[in-house]
């Protein structure tokens, strides 16, 4: 039951007034970005991966061949891609539907 000290405000989608603190929550919950590899697996902090596709590396002259394993990825906030190392290639970003969770 809500606090009948608590605040309320007007919410657009549903066209009702609501508790500020579930306003809060829904935007919270709004503003987190799903991001998922090439078959559907949700990918999070930390996790490994492997290439599906060999890759070409702008500026490094490189090829990365399919099945390289790429560990402890970072997550950019954007749906389709992931901040990572590789032992030859330092600030690496791939896209998401290049890779598969290991």
């Amino acid at each position: 039951m809500a606090d009948p000290d608590d605040d309320y405000v007007y919410d657009d989608a549903s066209g009702e007034w609501i508790p500020a603190a579930e306003a809060a929550a829904k935007k919270a919950a709004a503003l987190v970005v799903e991001v998922r590899d090439s078959v559907g697996n949700l990918l999070a902090d930390g996790d490994s991966v492997l290439l599906v596709k060999d890759l070409k590396v702008k500026g490094a002259n490189q090829t990365l061949p399919r099945g390289t394993v790429i560990k402890s990825i970072r997550l950019t906030g954007d749906a389709q891609e992931i901040d990572c190392r590789h032992e030859s290639i330092k600030g690496l970003v791939l896209r998401a539907e290049f890779v598969r969770k290991r």
